[in-house]
């Protein structure tokens, strides 16, 4: 009788549980409720050339739009670095275009308003306008999207590989700044019946420089001036946020506290479960990246994608788990803490810590068969990544003859092992010298080129342009292949140095111009900017410490007019105001030019 008594309240329970499951679905997808898959760090293209991993991303992807579909989303939001690479190659190209006309189109109605101003939203496209409302495309569900890092605008007309499929009309590029002073950003105005969203963005900037702008009150938020309160207001941004430096990120507190929640891209640990800030009062989700792009513990957390559903001022946000992700398993060991197993002194010590990793490898693979069993979808070979602290006397030993042992059975056979040894500080660099297979800090190319001149003596520096003008150059030419970076800001620099001594009227002689140039009343005048300005004829200026004159009229650079008109729309905000720095300067040859 007990037993039968159980079983009815059981089942009346799991009745009930049911239908308020029910009544609370049905809540959240009524008419006023927008829902938006939200996702960040995609990085199609990454290792695409890789025979194990190559279609990793695509096929990830793939997924992503596929849960658009099947979720019936309003609209998708993505947080930058959509491409891994700044050029991406045909194939990722071909590979995205196909995948978003596969899931991005069709007849399905778009049941939600644009309110805002999209000519001042979509300024820097062509067709500024949403995509859904192009009377030439059938758009079913839109994608808003800003650039990362990985993908920011550059190039001889200042574009990124989203303003391609923006043109293409598959993707609404928003969140774009064109000045290098001041960052005023313009909400997408939303609603779907009397839901209201206000959209903002910000496409990658380098840190510093969006850093120092909050400190001079430079970046303004506009809000709509109708019902100000009566917005849920949603921000993507896609900037450093664990803290690399003391400018090298963006601190929270920096951010406006009207804002409801933060979807913060560029951080590639999953951390989508929003996150209350108590001193600003709003919500950050962090979504992560959808594929693993460095053996690192962060990379190991298991990735998501999220469902938001925004009704009035209230938010729930699902998670939803990556079944296509190539599984990453990582585990620590330290040698020293097996004194029972094996120590420096003991003859053939080294055969036995082979035989130990080797050991800890294989209980890698046989979890990740364990969890691969019942998920097609899963790819068939894991990552492993084992890090052994050698410290205390051990010694490393060939981890290319290791790896063969597994080359049949792990996504990343040539680097299963990663040797670290921890020493006293001041044997730090030591250490990194004598052990290549140690981790070695990466220096950036601006300063390498600020070393260089330092130590350079003073009858061969330069004294025209500013050493972070130069290394900007530089990083143009390395990082992203501008080939013309540098000759061009020389050359701007050079036709801008003869015209300043034209108009002094300066004697052509080696000694005068000498004495003009010594005498400091030259100055470079922002002249990586502007070389760059006349090359891409925008204001995309990708340096991280900007050298600002007392001309700022000089910065303007023009922009073609939209050849075609918008649909009608409306919105207005409010701004703010900006500031300027200037640098000192390195000589270049300029006398045979005069």
């Amino acid at each position: 009788m007990t037993a039968v008594l159980q079983l009815s309240l059981t089942f009346a329970f799991l009745c009930l549980w049911s239908c308020i499951t029910s009544s609370s679905q049905c809540k959240l997808n009524d008419e006023d409720t927008f829902k938006i898959l939200i996702a960040t760090d995609i990085h199609l293209g990454y290792l695409e050339k890789d025979a194990i991993r190559g279609n990793d991303t695509f096929v990830t992807f793939d997924e992503i739009m596929k849960q658009a579909v099947q979720n019936e989303v309003d609209f998708v939001l993505l947080g930058g670095d959509l491409f891994h690479d700044n050029k991406p190659s045909r194939k990722t190209m071909h590979c995205c275009m196909e995948v978003m006309r596969k899931y991005c189109m069709g007849d399905r109605p778009i049941i939600f308003e644009i309110l805002s101003d999209q000519a001042v939203n979509f300024s820097h496209s062509k067709f500024p306008w949403v995509n859904y409302l192009d009377s030439n495309l059938n758009i079913s569900i839109p994608v808003f999207s800003v650039h990362g890092n990985h993908d920011d605008p550059t190039g001889a007309d200042g574009l990124c590989a989203i303003d391609l499929l923006s043109c293409a009309g598959l993707i609404n590029h928003f969140g774009r700044s064109r000045s290098v002073e001041k960052l005023e950003i313009s909400p997408v105005l939303l609603q779907k019946g009397n839901t209201r969203i206000a959209l903002y963005g910000i496409g990658s900037i380098p840190d510093e420089r969006l850093y120092r702008m909050f400190i001079n009150n430079q970046v303004t938020m506009l809000r709509p001036r109708e019902d100000e309160d009566g917005w849920f207001n949603l921000f993507v941004i896609h900037q450093n946020r664990s803290k690399h430096g003391a400018t090298n990120y963006i601190p929270e507190q920096f951010l406006d506290d009207f804002l409801d929640l933060v979807v913060w891209g560029h951080e590639h640990e999953c951390k989508i479960a929003p996150v209350r800030n108590e001193q600003q009062l709003f919500y950050v989700t962090q979504p992560g990246s959808s594929v693993i792009t460095s053996l690192s513990p962060g990379e190991a957390v298991k990735k998501h994608i999220g469902l938001l559903r925004v009704k009035g001022k209230k938010m729930n946000l699902q998670k939803i788990p990556l079944q296509t992700i190539r599984q990453f398993f990582i585990q620590d060991v330290t040698l020293s803490e097996h004194p029972d197993l094996f120590s420096p002194e003991q003859p053939n010590v080294m055969l036995k810590v082979m035989d130990f990793c080797q050991e800890k490898v294989e209980e890698m693979l046989e979890e990740a068969e364990r969890q691969r069993l019942g998920n097609s979808l899963t790819p068939e070979k894991p990552l492993i990544r084992l890090r052994v602290d050698y410290s205390g006397g051990f010694e490393v030993f060939n981890t290319m003859r290791f790896s063969q042992k597994f080359v049949d059975r792990v996504a990343n056979p040539k680097d299963i092992l990663h040797f670290i040894r921890h020493r006293e500080a001041k044997d730090n660099i030591k250490a990194i010298l004598s052990h290549p297979t140690s981790e070695v800090l990466q220096l950036r190319v601006e300063d390498l080129v600020k070393e260089y001149f330092q130590k350079a003596e003073k009858n061969v520096q330069l004294s025209l342009l500013t050493e972070q003008g130069m290394g900007k150059a530089v990083q143009e030419f390395v990082d992203k292949e501008e080939k013309d970076a540098i000759e061009e800001l020389i050359k701007y620099q050079l036709e801008k140095t003869q015209r300043y001594l034209r108009e002094r009227r300066v004697e052509a002689t080696e000694e005068k111009i000498d004495e003009e140039v010594k005498g400091g009343a030259f100055k470079e005048d922002l002249a990586i900017i502007r070389a760059k300005a006349h090359r891409d004829r925008s204001d995309s200026v990708r340096d991280d410490d900007l050298n600002l004159s007392d001309e700022p009229a000089d910065i303007a650079v023009e922009s073609d007019e939209a050849s075609t008109s918008a649909p009608t729309i409306r919105g207005r905000g409010r701004g703010s105001r900006g500031t300027s720095r200037r640098g000192r300067g390195i000589y270049i040859n300029i006398h045979k030019h005069i």
